[in-house]
């Protein structure tokens, strides 16, 4: 074995740890997604304009939709900190008026308890109706509407909606909010 081989085989191993673990912190598509294709992090960064089998609503079509008959359910998605058997909130949250809050839903990967709240919930407001008007909410640029949208309709919701804009964009508009509270859950 040559001093020069040897060497280069030397350097080869000193960098080759630097090499794979600059290569598994690259972000990649593939580790912001689910085997199931829900995003996993990064929730609040752009999304695609469109959900396939969900209608994108805007804001002045949310705004109608409000008043048509029958007016559809919206749940709002937006996260909050649940411990003790509680929701722990620090500010009022703002929503669309009428709004159920239903948080937590909309992260990639749900325990089955809050996978059971969504649905639960979802089924509840509509009365039992899968084909019911449903508007699935979060903030603009934010994926977990994005989720929790795909996930009633892999639930069988047939009439969804997704309002990606977002309550910045309703408030932007000048349009009234409530405040609301999350609904309890069972658990």
């Amino acid at each position: 074995m040559s001093k020069a081989w040897l060497l280069a085989f030397i350097f080869l191993l000193s960098v080759a740890p630097i090499m794979v673990t600059a290569a598994d912190a690259s972000p990649s598509n593939d580790a912001l997604f689910s085997q199931d294709g829900y995003r996993l992090d990064r929730y609040r960064s752009p999304t695609p304009d469109a959900i396939d089998g969900v209608q994108t609503i805007s804001t002045a079509e949310l705004k109608a939709a409000l008043t048509a008959s029958p007016a559809p359910v919206i749940i709002d998605v937006i996260n909050s900190e649940y411990r003790a058997s509680r929701f722990i909130e620090t500010k009022p949250h703002n929503s669309v008026p009428g709004a159920y809050w239903l948080p937590n839903t909309g992260r990639g990967t749900l325990d089955q308890p809050w996978y059971d709240y969504l649905i639960r919930n979802a089924v509840r407001l509509t009365r039992n109706k899968q084909d019911y008007p449903v508007v699935v909410m979060c903030k603009s640029d934010c994926w977990l509407s994005w989720n929790a949208a795909r996930r009633l309709q892999d639930a069988g919701f047939t009439n969804l909606y997704w309002y990606k804009n977002g309550i910045d964009s309703w408030q932007n508009a000048g349009l009234p909010v409530d405040v609301i509270t999350p609904v309890p859950p069972e658990f």
